[in-house]
């Protein structure tokens, strides 16, 4: 099936290059001609991020050669990385009609549009209308390799990866998105001691619970050992069986003393703070502890489940019992973790549900199929998979949206740079249908064909998600507002400046945005009523598109936007052109004032955030998180193998991306630089 997809891409390929190479010499009044130097001036601005151009030249080639299927797809591509993404479906649409409706061509380019039209969220969340269903497995055995044994917890990095608890083998695994083992840890000298559940403090370092050691280590951000919290016994911050780990949002750190029967509490350097679970004489209602398992942490209250109860009881942070949340429906729940939207993931027997806490509704996300379960550990990695630790069946399983096995992946070829041709660079851009990137990829993840074969020397040179430095522009409100808080303005460019690798650009929104020289410049003719946040936008993202693949616009003003802030771009538009850019917005608010819903829109749209400048924390580790944020970019190189005609020829380039069960494609071109 794969070798007929390749022939028909390669066949529309070289019907392609024929039309660009002016293989219409019936043609009296040299239109193809004139149309495909407009297409080569598009090519080419396209790949230098001048997308408005692009469009322009794309438009004026259709005016030579109507309905050419290749310009159309062109056409569209501009339209989406200008953020007109209805413009861009009825291009793509266009190409489609004027194409061979079965064609491996008309396939990819309908599936785009039907992933674009469909797309509603950012960050990893979950549809309550969507089926969870495996899409592969971390086994722990390979044929007669074994890899690990009864895995009782996971937990995702940012890279993709993912820490495995293997209470059979003493050890934490990490393996890749390919399943390939990249690390073992086992402990001290004298090793873990049935390692059980895996947590992380928010300074990056990891707990490990040792059920028989009865004791929590504690390990770097790497995974190297470095000290002991408590000991085996009966007092204080002492454990008989520890489990479930949690730290919460103030970094205190919450273990399952299950042979205790009961909750303890720690501060981050391991000091015993409290314990919980016993039946008091104040709470009546609470039972006490029959087999504590799962824990979990969010706004202030610990949730607990109860794996002989059936239940999942809720305490605040002192320990003290606020009621029973789920108290029917259970099998038999012990892993439980928070989505980022606040809702909790629960491991309960061989299924995986979905709790609204607020509502208390129980939904199940989906189940896993094998003879041999008992699901253990449940998270949500960076690709918005589900892993569930199953202990029985000794492998981690891998759980996707239906929705999204059957759209797979959705791969655009960003840019394309010849200039040392033959050697080409290529960047890719790799993430789900709902726009979240697929982070963790490498070499054997991909594939890149020139005419359906193939590629010379392939290497892959880097991913984004890789990156240690973020860069931003900054956009400055200069509202009749703002003029009075210059001083709260001044304080925030400080603060957002220090906080990330680089400012590219500083851009005054006023009147006619302009950009700056220095974040000290502070003229009085700035400030205006009639002040633009879309061209300023607009232009301070642009500036950030040759950028890192970290990057943002910080906003810096009042929150309220005005009257003309969408007088030139709409605020889909605008959000659009972000995200499909890879740009996230964040929006800094210095007065005491609300901010805007639009304001909001965009930060959810591209994953930033609405920070008000003096809350207690400050601005600086919400902007510094930048770079921690995932990025589905990739660069890869090959050698061409195409002949030029002089630089004439318009040389194709495809990419296939596999993972798992998974796949994608897309396809592109470029002109060669003239020899």
């Amino acid at each position: 099936m794969k070798s007929c997809f390749r022939f028909t891409v390669a066949v529309f390929f070289i019907c392609a290059s024929a039309w660009t190479q002016d293989i219409t010499s019936n043609n009296p009044d040299l239109n193809a001609r004139y149309a495909r130097e407009e297409f080569r001036i598009g090519v080419q601005a396209f790949n230098r991020f001048a997308f408005n151009e692009a469009i322009l030249s794309f438009e004026r080639a259709l005016s030579f050669t109507p309905a050419e299927p290749l310009l159309l797809d062109w056409l569209g591509r501009a339209y989406y990385r200008s953020g007109l993404e209805e413009a861009a479906v009825r291009a793509w649409r266009s190409a489609v009609v004027g194409s061979d409706p079965f064609s491996a061509e008309a396939m990819l380019t309908n599936n785009r549009v039907e992933i674009v039209q469909s797309r509603r969220n950012y960050l990893p969340v979950v549809d309550d209308s969507v089926h969870y269903v495996e899409s592969g497995r971390y086994p722990g055995r390979v044929e007669q390799q074994t890899l690990y044994r009864q895995p009782t917890a996971v937990l995702p990095r940012e890279d993709g990866s993912v820490w495995i608890v293997a209470y059979g083998s003493n050890e934490l695994v990490r393996i890749d998105v390919n399943g390939i083992v990249r690390q073992r840890q086992r402990g001290p000298i004298n090793g873990f001691d049935r390692p059980y559940d895996i947590t992380q403090g928010l300074d990056g370092r990891l707990y490990v619970s040792e059920y028989r050691g009865s004791r929590v280590s504690v390990l770097n951000s790497n995974g190297d050992w470095q000290a002991y919290i408590g000991s085996k016994g009966l007092g204080d911050g002492q454990f008989v069986g520890p489990q479930n780990l949690v730290v919460d949002e103030d970094g205190y750190l919450y273990v399952v003393d299950y042979g205790n029967r009961r909750v303890s509490k720690f501060g981050p350097d391991g000091d015993f703070v409290l314990s919980f679970g016993k039946r008091a004489k104040d709470s009546p209602n609470f039972p006490g502890f029959v087999s504590p398992t799962g824990i979990a942490a969010r706004n202030g209250r610990v949730y607990v489940a109860d794996n002989i109860a059936k239940r999942i009881y809720t305490f605040n942070q002192n320990g003290e019992f606020l009621g029973v949340l789920i108290e029917t429906g259970l099998m038999g729940p012990e892993g439980l973790r928070f989505l980022s939207d606040g809702r909790l993931l629960v491991a309960d027997g061989n299924r995986v549900l979905l709790i609204d806490v607020d509502s208390t509704v129980i939904r199940e996300l989906g189940s896993v199929g094998n003879a041999r379960v008992r699901l253990t550990g449940v998270e949500m990695n960076r690709n918005g998979e589900i892993l569930v630790a199953n202990f029985q069946a000794s492998e981690v399983s891998i759980l996707t949206r239906l929705d999204d096995m059957a759209s797979g992946l959705f791969v655009q070829i960003e840019r394309v740079v010849s200039s040392a041709f033959p050697t080409i660079t290529v960047e890719v851009s790799v993430q789900d249908k709902l726009r979240r990137p697929i982070v963790g990829l490498d070499q054997r993840n991909f594939v890149l064909n020139e005419q359906g074969k193939p590629v010379l020397k392939q290497q892959f040179l880097g991913a984004g998600f890789n990156a240690t430095t973020s860069d931003i522009s900054i956009l400055v409100e200069r509202s009749e507002a703002t003029r009075s808080l210059t001083e709260d303005i001044g304080t925030a460019l400080n603060d957002v400046s220090a906080s990330v690798g680089r400012v590219v650009s500083l851009v005054s929104a006023g009147e006619q945005p302009t950009k700056l020289g220095s974040a000290r410049e502070d003229n009085p003719a700035f400030y205006s009523a009639r002040w633009r946040f879309d061209v300023g936008l607009r232009l301070a993202a642009t500036d950030l598109l040759p950028a890192e693949k970290k990057r943002a616009v910080v906003f810096i003003g009042s929150g309220v936007l005005g009257e003309l802030a969408f007088e030139s771009y709409g605020l889909s538009e605008l959000a659009a052109y972000l995200a499909n850019n890879g740009i996230m917005f964040y929006a800094v608010i210095v007065s005491s004032g609300k901010a805007d819903d639009s304001l909001s829109y965009l930060c959810a749209e591209t994953g930033g955030e609405v920070l008000s400048l003096y809350r207690s924390e400050g601005v600086k580790p919400a902007v510094g998180a930048l770079v921690s944020k995932p990025s589905g970019v990739y660069i890869l190189s090959y050698v061409s193998q195409l002949a030029t005609d002089f630089g004439n020829a318009y040389l194709p380039v495809e990419a296939e991306v596999y993972l798992m069960e998974r796949s994608g494609r897309d396809k592109s071109g470029y002109f060669p630089s003239k020899q």
